[in-house]
Formats: C-alpha cells, sequence, structure tokens
C-alpha cells in the first residue's frame, strides 16, 4: 500500500522590481514581513543605496520614451493594469487583508477601489493637458501657448498605512503624465507593492518606467533624495523628521518635492483624487510664434 504524501507549500520569494527585471538586492540581504499581529508572512528583499541608484538609471533610461509616448497609448497601458489587477484580485485581497489586518470584505473594498483608481488615472492621460494648457491671452503679433511637459524621474515614497489603494494612488498620476518613477514599498506592508510590480511587468508598462524597492523607507529615500539625476520626489511615506531631511537633502539640485498631506500620518484615500497629483510632477512650456506674414519662426522657454 502506497503511502500518501503530504504536500510542501510553495512559499512566493518576493524580489524587488528595476529596469523590467526582478532582482534580489544586491546586499543579500531582507527582512521579516509579519501581519498586525505578529505572524510571518515573507521575506521581503531589504534594499540597499546600490539598488537605489540602479533603480534611478533603469528610470532615466526609460524617461525619453516613455515621455514621448502619446497620451492615449499611457491611458491604454494603464488601463491594461487595471485589467490584469482584476484578473489577480483574489491574491491582491489576500496580501492587503494580511497587510492592513483588515477582512476579507474590507480587504475586497480596497483592491477595487484600486482597481478603480488605474481606471481614474487612465482616462486623465490625455485631457489633463487640456486643464492645465492652452491659448493665453498676449498684446502683439503674436500667439502664445502653453503645454505642460513631465518632470522627469520621479523618487515616491508610498503610504505607510495603506499598502495598495494609496500607493497605486501616489504612483499612477506620475506615470499617467510621462514620468517615470522609483517607487520605495511601504515599509511595514511591502508585499502588496511587490506583487503590483508582477502585474505592471505583464501590462505593456516599459521596463524603467516604474522601478519598486522595499526595505528601510528612510535608508532608500535618503541616496533619491540627494541623487542628481532624481528630479522630483513624493513624501508622502515619510515621518515628519524624515520628510524635513530629505526636503533638505532634495534641495541642493532643487528638486520639486510634493509634501505630505496627511493628518497624523493617515489620509483618506478613498476620496476622490481630483488633479492635485497630475499637475504637482508637470512643467509648463510656453511657446511664443508670430502671426500674420512676418515669417519669423517662434521660441519656447
Amino acid at each position: 500500500m502506497s503511502e500518501t504524501a503530504t504536500r510542501l507549500s510553495v512559499f512566493k520569494t518576493y524580489k524587488l522590481y528595476v529596469g523590467g527585471k526582478f532582482p534580489r538586492s544586491e546586499s543579500g540581504r531582507v527582512y521579516e514581513v509579519t501581519d498586525d499581529k505578529g505572524k510571518w508572512l515573507a521575506n521581503a528583499p531589504l534594499s540597499s543605496r546600490k539598488d537605489a541608484r540602479d533603480a534611478v538609471v533603469a528610470a532615466r533610461k526609460a524617461f525619453g520614451g516613455w515621455a514621448g509616448s502619446t497620451a492615449y497609448l499611457r491611458g491604454q497601458i494603464l488601463y491594461r493594469v487595471a485589467e490584469m489587477m482584476e484578473g489577480r484580485r483574489g491574491q491582491f485581497v489576500r496580501e492587503v487583508a494580511d497587510a492592513e489586518g483588515l477582512s476579507k470584505s474590507k480587504a475586497a473594498e480596497v483592491v477595487e477601489a484600486a482597481v478603480d483608481r488605474w481606471v481614474w488615472y487612465a482616462g486623465w492621460t490625455d485631457k489633463i493637458s487640456q486643464v492645465v494648457g492652452g491659448a493665453n491671452p498676449v498684446s502683439g503679433p503674436y500667439f502664445n501657448l502653453s503645454t505642460p511637459e513631465p518632470t522627469g524621474v520621479v523618487a515616491v515614497l508610498a503610504p505607510q498605512e495603506s499598502s495598495l489603494l494609496g500607493l497605486v494612488s501616489v504612483l499612477a498620476p506620475v506615470i499617467a503624465t510621462g514620468n517615470t518613477a522609483v517607487v520605495v514599498a511601504s515599509e511595514r506592508s511591502p508585499l502588496p507593492a511587490l506583487s503590483l510590480a508582477e502585474v505592471l511587468a505583464t501590462s505593456d508598462v516599459p521596463g524603467g518606467v516604474v522601478n519598486v524597492l522595499s526595505g528601510r523607507t528612510a535608508e532608500i529615500a535618503a541616496p533619491l533624495a540627494a541623487h542628481q539625476d532624481v528630479n522630483a520626489i513624493d513624501l508622502t511615506g515619510a515621518d515628519a523628521e524624515l520628510a524635513r531631511d530629505l526636503e533638505v537633502a532634495a534641495a541642493d539640485n532643487l528638486k520639486r518635492v510634493l509634501r505630505p498631506q496627511a493628518v497624523d500620518g493617515r489620509a483618506d484615500w478613498t476620496a476622490d483624487p481630483g488633479t492635485r497629483r497630475l499637475t504637482a510632477f508637470l512643467e509648463t512650456k510656453t511657446v511664443w510664434h508670430p502671426t500674420g506674414s512676418l515669417g519669423a519662426s517662434g521660441s519656447a522657454y
């Protein structure tokens, strides 16, 4: 008589997401991730300064192609992210429930809101330029047009308390407007962010457009804030003391800085997001062009 073997569970190996690939931290370090009751969930990569620099290099390399793509294409790709998340809904519900101590029904609501948030920003990609750009009234024989352009490489510190919906709410508007991103996942609850990276990799998002790091927020954020090739930083996931230090470091090359808006470290991520985050990392280019038969070429600044 044959004995029935006990099947061993296959534990998931979580990895970083840099340049469209899934490396382990170059340091080889990991840290334990637990649920709200202290139960072990997984080991997550503990990113190093070298990982942060590699992510910036990947984001810079991807910026030209992503910024130069049409707004329509970016909208299609963001909508594809929503489709892929919907297909992996069960996995995200489990991870969010464990990460945030929610019931399965509440976690399902969070996942649905995160999917809807991708759809929301997908719809804005080809509309935001009409909202913040346009023809300007000027006096003289010329016309004046202002158009928004992406800032560049944006470092995004994801919210600590909202492992998925908050993450999507700060990441989606950055890439919707043509920027590339280096995301520092929630230190306490990084697993939904690392799983989101797998969705991004299979959703036609070009490699390097989004790079996801996990580990100690302060350790990873410090080199990003001071990096000369990072153009902007979103401090949402930093506490008050860390935010002040990072803002000082960011001033060295005049980065755009989006300060935390939460009260007591928390924010209502279910609220209507509006357009604030869409415009936070856009620059305005203004073009002057003569009218009539002057024949001169326009200039931009």
